[in-house]
């Protein structure tokens, strides 16, 4: 009689010790003082991957979630045009809006900083997404919302990167029919493209 595989976690239980384990790694940044020049390297990982003059998607930080905001004044400096998730919670849709780096931000759905509804929409070239968890094969967990899967598939020819910390990495990701895999993730240590083609 066969064996059948062993399954993978539920996402939830996976989630509570991803969000339990960075916490842990970006609190022993702050106390021995690593914090600024792990995002420096993380930042140094994604450069180079950026097309000359492509629309970039950022995100505003929450909690420990790695904080692209110094990339971010480096894409602007380079001259490309940078834009920011707006979550009408309401709708259930997720929508990027042109933003230039410093500019204010509103609170929005789920406490989220974001730019004022009426920004302008735009379609990014490159998508850097938080998330709570990833894997080598391009598996992402994020919150539990869905609004990133459902940006990626109304995006197709963007280029989806992860942004994280390293001790965020699963060998694999608990995956649902409508999750969609990243191209790449850039973290603190290292680039890594997952094999994902657009």
């Amino acid at each position: 009689m066969a064996v059948p595989p062993p399954s993978l976690p539920d996402k939830q239980a996976v989630r509570a010790a991803l969000r339990a384990r960075r916490r842990v790694f970006v609190g022993g940044l702050r106390t021995h003082g690593g914090l600024m020049a792990a995002l420096e390297a993380a930042t140094a990982h994604v450069l180079p991957h950026v097309p000359r003059g492509a629309t970039v998607a950022l995100y505003s930080a929450f909690g420990e979630e790695i904080d692209p905001a110094p990339l971010g004044e480096l894409l602007a400096a380079a001259g490309h045009p940078l834009a920011l998730p707006h979550v009408a919670a309401e709708r259930g849709a997720m929508r990027f809006l042109a933003w230039n780096a410093g500019a204010p931000l509103v609170t929005g759905a789920f406490g989220l900083h974001q730019p004022a509804e009426d920004g302008v929409e735009v379609a990014p070239a490159v998508i850097l997404t938080p998330l709570v968890g990833f894997d080598r094969m391009g598996g992402r967990i994020g919150q539990g919302a869905g609004f990133y899967d459902r940006a990626f598939a109304a995006l197709p020819g963007a280029r989806r990167i992860g942004y994280a910390w390293s001790v965020q990495e699963e060998p694999a990701i608990p995956l649902d029919p409508w999750d969609v895999p990243l191209h790449a993730v850039a973290t603190e240590r290292e680039w890594i493209d997952t094999g994902v083609h657009a």
